[in-house]
């Protein structure tokens, strides 16, 4: 089956949620060394897949179809607002403040859920459905963005 932005990004998500759930079980256990290891993990997945929409697809997309003040510029600014929890995060991660960092996480874990579902359910199709031509070299810059982080 050729592969899709939606089927790719989709899957990048579920890594990204596995990475998640992996720092949250060594912050629960407090050990702290693997805490921060996995987290800066999470932190550098996450980014790399802001990075992949950011830098490849939403331009593309964007030149594709003329929006630029429509559901990229959502996605953007959920960007933002997750990588400020992620910043808040890493400082309890140093601080070994569990507590402030399981509140944080719960915050971060909301507002993935609901911006992985706008993603997965509409933009992901709309570029499919637009990015016809572009679609594999869209693809294969998005993966290549991935080896290089």
């Amino acid at each position: 089956m050729e592969e899709t932005i939606k089927s790719f990004l989709t899957q990048d998500h579920r890594d990204c949620d596995e990475e998640f759930a992996n720092m949250e079980n060594a912050v629960a256990s407090q050990d702290w060394v693997k805490s921060e290891e996995t987290f800066e993990r999470f932190a550098k997945d996450l980014q790399t897949h802001f990075d992949m929409e950011e830098k490849v697809m939403f331009p593309v997309f964007e030149e594709i179809t003329g929006m630029t003040n429509g559901p990229t510029q959502v996605m953007r600014m959920e960007h933002a607002q997750m990588l400020n929890v992620v910043s808040q995060m890493r400082e309890d991660i140093a601080k070994q403040d569990k507590n402030h960092f399981f509140g944080l996480s719960e915050s971060l874990m909301m507002l993935t859920q609901q911006h992985n579902m706008k993603e997965e359910q509409m933009l992901y199709a709309m570029a499919d459905a637009h990015i016809q031509e572009q679609k594999s070299s869209v693809i294969e810059k998005m993966k290549e963005l991935k080896r290089v982080n």
